[in-house]
């Protein structure tokens, strides 16, 4: 199984940019979808979360601009941003837990760079 992620790139602040996490495996079943940032000198976290049952949880820094989404035909979720903010720079990494095995798997990272 492989997380294929894109979508990063560099943006003014306000801006938007949608990131993608597409699952190579047809059959892959998560329990979890989730994206993680981390920029330099500063510890891997979380951002946003998808679970199975539909419910989502987010990072209280991206509350009400960032939105985590997915398409079940295309076995591919999303993160939109919007109104960047400089303090959103950093590698931004999809994250997935198996349902049938609870292993979790992880996309190469995408960076994000938001300019001011």
């Amino acid at each position: 199984v492989q997380l294929v992620e894109s979508g990063g790139g560099l943006v003014q602040a306000g801006g938007s940019l949608r990131l993608s996490c597409a699952v190579s495996s047809t059959t892959f079943t998560a329990n979890t979808m989730s994206w993680y940032r981390q920029a330099p000198g500063k510890e891997r976290e979380l951002v946003a979360q998808l679970r199975r049952s539909g419910s989502t949880n987010y990072a209280d820094s991206v509350k009400g601009r960032f939105t985590i989404s997915r398409d079940n035909a295309k076995n591919t979720w999303y993160l939109q941003m919007n109104s960047l903010r400089p303090e959103d720079t950093a590698v931004y990494y999809c994250n997935a837990q198996s349902a049938r095995t609870q292993r979790a798997y992880w996309g190469q990272g995408t960076q994000v760079t938001v300019s001011s």
